[in-house]
């Protein structure tokens, strides 16, 4: 039954309102994208996104970034690694991350997954690649994974990539922190697409920090938008 149908439908008020709204989900589930999920609330949204943090913790830059991707109609999830804690510099940041080993880091990363569904995109700035590109290869159902600012080597979490899970990593070309040729070679390793921009600045996507470009920026979240829109 259609919406438009519904007014000529005779019952009570309330049994009216149950015939309504089966007829609305039913016409959303027919206008929506091939990818998109209705959530166990009715709502729908394009693609599940699991996102971790940089070193320098849940910022506001991160933040926002994430509510860009919920603007496209993405639902998107954003664990806090460090427990409450932001650092005002990137070396603070990677020596706190230092004191907490990778292992707890990748850990906490899984734990965040747990109550999510395996059907996800996971993406994460900097540091947060150790969790979201330790899932993307071990975690069963991965959609495909966005790698900001960094990639870690192929045989860290695997010898080889998933087949069938695209990724996507989005560099700076003279970013001091990673090795250009390295993320190549794992970009190339994994069949994946690697995003080059101009200038040294590491977390340029984060436009509560000083290292933010904000051109560099928009084109990584449209590139993101993109990526998600195809469901990874």
């Amino acid at each position: 039954m259609r919406i438009g149908e519904v007014a000529a439908t005779e019952g009570t008020p309330a049994e009216t309102a149950t015939v309504l709204t089966r007829a609305l989900v039913h016409e959303v589930a027919t206008v929506l994208p091939r990818r998109a999920v209705l959530g166990s609330g009715g709502e729908a949204f394009m693609t599940e996104v699991l996102l971790f943090h940089h070193a320098q913790g849940l910022t506001d830059g991160v933040r926002a970034f994430a509510w860009d991707l919920r603007a496209a109609g993405h639902r998107v999830t954003v664990p806090d690694l460090y427990d409450g804690r932001t650092f005002a510099t990137l070396d603070e940041g990677v020596a706190h991350a230092d004191e907490l080993g990778v292992e707890t880091i990748v850990a906490r990363g899984a734990a965040a997954a747990e109550d999510l569904p395996r059907q996800l995109v996971y993406a994460g700035f900097s540091l947060g690649v150790l969790a979201a590109q330790s899932l993307a290869q071990q975690r069963v159902g991965a959609l495909g994974a966005l790698l900001y600012h960094s990639a870690v080597p192929l045989g860290s979490f695997g010898d080889r990539w998933p087949d069938a899970v695209p990724v996507e990593v989005h560099l700076a070309v003279e970013d001091p922190w990673e090795d250009l040729d390295e993320v190549a070679t794992f970009t190339a390793a994994a069949g994946g697409q690697l995003w080059t921009y101009p200038g040294d600045r590491h977390l340029f996507t984060d436009r509560s920090l000083p290292d933010h470009d904000a051109q560099a920026a928009q084109l990584v979240l449209q590139r993101s938008q993109a990526f998600l829109a195809r469901g990874g």
